[in-house]
């Protein structure tokens, strides 16, 4: 298997405060050849291949920890020696066979400065010993536990100084569980995903964010949209900044709004409305978790749009708009109904947000399938683009990571 038969995917696995901790490298087969247990030497190999020669490291990993899964073969392999070891947790899949080998083998990796996990842990056995004696951290599958046993392992593994780190967690419930419990880090899309409460009323800025949002998405003229930013102080403020750094290279600043809003254009500015929605604590550079999967899906969206079009088209932009606006009802817990009736949207948007149909549609829904572990989704929503392949995902997606890694660094001096 080469990096030209799988689909690469990155999952974040988050620490206590909900920050990024690490990222766990995925591969996303196509259906046919998905449960091949025999695959899993070639799909890492193609993974870490495709991270290292194409993407580079540090696009794609950023300053965080990057997650790889071992089998038994993969394990004993001399090419693990090559990653640096700061970079790389080593994880060992629940498959691999606990021989004299094998633990030999993982206390060599230790000694040579690895970290070790050991992927979907259930319930102990005097079998796992050997291991936990070596692990840092132990990954624990919240679907395979009812909440007994759940306490149950945790209470176990309490003998031996691991974090724990909680895996396909899907809701608040279960975070604020795990967290009660002592669990360090936390795996799956329950930030993307949050329980929907009674009607989060939007702030004053937040409406105001939308309601821009509408406008350009209706071309509405610049003194319709300077109007709107007049009401908002903070929203102004920011807008100069921005444009002031775009236009770092004409003879005088900018000073006014309207000058602002042409600096900008409508795409640029768009972009910005739709991930500050997302930016977290005012004045924090550090970007939240679903701010990053909003823009590393949206850019995604876009780069696709691209590679599959052509050159530049408005329908490119509305792509990235679709994707960031997918996330919105997560980070506002409001149904997507009620966001969409605070926005005058076109009807392909509307329904490519509400039924994943007509073209914007079917980009999130490929979106969504690359960030699933679900391999007969993914290969559902790639049939829908006739003529694609891995290499233009694998592109599209690959560029979206290392832009998303770059959004709260600062610019260059």
């Amino acid at each position: 298997m080469s990096h030209h038969d799988v689909f690469i995917a990155r999952q974040p696995i988050l620490d206590r405060n909900e920050q990024l901790y690490a990222y766990e490298l995925l591969f996303r087969a196509r259906a046919a050849g998905h449960a091949e247990v025999s695959s899993d030497l070639a799909a890492t190999a193609a993974v870490l291949d495709y991270v290292f020669a194409e993407l580079g490291l540090e696009a794609t990993l950023g300053p965080h920890l990057g997650f790889v899964n071992l089998d038994a073969r993969m394990l004993m392999s001399d090419a693990l020696e090559m990653l640096p070891r700061e970079k790389f947790v080593l994880e060992v899949l629940e498959t691999v066979e606990i021989t004299p080998e094998v633990v030999e083998r993982c206390r060599a990796l230790k000694d040579l400065g690895f970290r070790l996990a050991l992927d979907d842990f259930v319930r102990f056995e005097e079998r796992h010993r050997p291991l936990l004696d070596l692990a840092d951290i132990v990954k624990i599958d919240l679907l395979q536990l009812e909440p007994a046993a759940l306490d149950r392992t945790v209470a176990q593994l309490k003998a031996w100084p691991v974090r724990l780190l909680a895996e396909k967690v899907d809701s608040e419930e279960q975070s604020r569980r795990c967290l009660d419990l002592g669990f360090d880090l936390f795996q799956g899309y329950y930030f993307a995903r949050p329980a929907l409460v009674s009607g989060k009323r939007l702030d004053r800025s937040a409406f105001a964010v939308l309601r821009l949002l509408g406008l350009i998405e209706q071309g509405a003229d610049t003194s319709t949209i300077e109007q709107v930013f007049k009401q908002e102080p903070g929203l102004t403020l920011n807008l100069l900044r921005l444009a002031n750094c775009a236009a770092a290279g004409m003879r005088s600043r900018v000073g006014s709004l309207a000058q602002a809003i042409m600096v900008l254009g409508h795409d640029q500015l768009k972009r910005w409305l739709s991930l500050l929605m997302f930016s977290g604590e005012p004045g924090s550079r550090i970007p939240s978790p679903l701010m990053r999967l909003a823009a590393t899906r949206a850019r995604f969206m876009e780069n696709l749009s691209a590679r599959l079009d052509g050159s530049a088209t408005r329908e490119h932009g509305r792509a990235f708009m679709t994707g960031v606006l997918s996330l919105i009802p997560a980070l506002l817990r409001i149904p997507i109904a009620d966001l969409l009736a605070q926005l005058n949207l076109s009807d392909d948007l509307r329904q490519a947000l509400e039924q994943r149909t007509g073209r914007l549609g079917s980009l999130l829904w490929l979106a969504e399938a690359l960030e699933a572990d679900d391999p007969r989704w993914l290969d559902a929503a790639v049939r829908r683009f006739p003529g694609i392949d891995a290499d233009i995902v694998n592109a599209a997606a690959g560029e979206a990571q290392i832009w998303a890694n770059d959004i709260g660094k600062p610019a260059p001096a």
